[in-house]
């Protein structure tokens, strides 16, 4: 059967005593379970489309290291920095990210909590694998398991004849990086859900291809890229930033999606607005 929708994932997708492709199976399921919730809500008659996923959340584990969570303290330096970064990026009080012990980057993360009204505890946990699993995947441009993980992607559109693309968190900058890899790959929609993409110091520097003068694009075999973020979303900033920042966005949304589970992959797969979209595409 020809799977419609290449499914990428965010962070936190580890399946622990699953084979890569048993995980990619149980994950495609649990999406086509939320995008066939999105399409009812938007009012589409036909069945949500098959979803092969791109898994790849075993490429990001090193060898010797254990992960999981409040584990702010267990940071490596670089993944520290890469922390001060991302949070420089958000309204804190002057001086509160300062500094690369995890001391100044904990108090951050308290006070962005407080700023946002979530739980210290979970936001903590977020941080730490965000941090862990995003600096994993961009820390060097040239490593072999960056490749490979692009090529889970890759290799998935090319598997099964899929023209749509979803993509979450830091999946959507796998499927950016993947489909400037591969631009002989026609992708009628890409969808980038919750994504980290814009983030001027943590992450648009370190895109390959290199942004010039600040700026990416849609990649080239692409025909029409959606954006859609959820306003409390504190991966996706800075608000608007993917459709100011990238060249040939077509839409950027900012759309509510959960009142406290905002960057969670399901509410996304299961909005409407993204129902809506899939609606006209199919």
């Amino acid at each position: 059967m020809t799977h419609a929708i290449v499914g990428v994932h965010g962070i936190g997708n580890f399946r622990r005593g699953q084979q890569p492709c048993e995980a990619a199976r149980t994950l495609g399921a649990e999406w086509h379970t939320r995008l066939a919730s999105a399409l009812r809500s938007a009012g589409a008659g036909a069945p949500a489309p098959e979803i092969s996923m791109a898994y790849y959340a075993d490429l990001l584990r090193p060898t010797g290291r254990q992960g999981g969570g409040d584990d702010l303290d267990d940071l490596n330096p670089h993944e520290i920095e890469f922390a001060r970064q991302w949070l420089d990026a958000f309204d804190l009080p002057a001086g509160t990210a300062a500094g690369r012990s995890t001391v100044p980057v904990r108090q951050a993360v308290e006070t962005l909590a407080q700023m946002r009204l979530l739980g210290p505890p979970a936001t903590r946990w977020f941080v730490a694998l965000f941090c862990r699993e995003v600096h994993a995947y961009l820390k060097d441009p040239n490593s072999p398991a960056r490749a490979a993980i692009r090529a889970r992607v890759t290799d998935a559109l090319e598997t099964t004849g899929a023209r749509v693309v979803i993509a979450h968190s830091l999946g959507s900058v796998v499927a950016y990086e993947a489909l400037w890899d591969r631009p002989d790959l026609e992708v009628d929609l890409l969808v980038t859900l919750g994504s980290p993409l814009a983030l001027p110091h943590a992450v648009l520097p370190r895109l390959w291809p290199a942004p010039v003068n600040g700026r990416g694009a849609r990649p080239p075999g692409v025909a029409r890229w959606v954006n859609l973020a959820d306003p409390g979303d504190i991966v996706a900033v800075p608000a608007g930033g993917v459709g100011r920042t990238f060249e040939g966005v077509g839409t950027d949304e900012h759309t509510t999606i959960g009142a406290f589970d905002f960057h969670l992959a399901k509410n996304y797969l299961a909005h409407r607005r993204l129902g809506e979209i899939l609606r006209a595409t199919f």
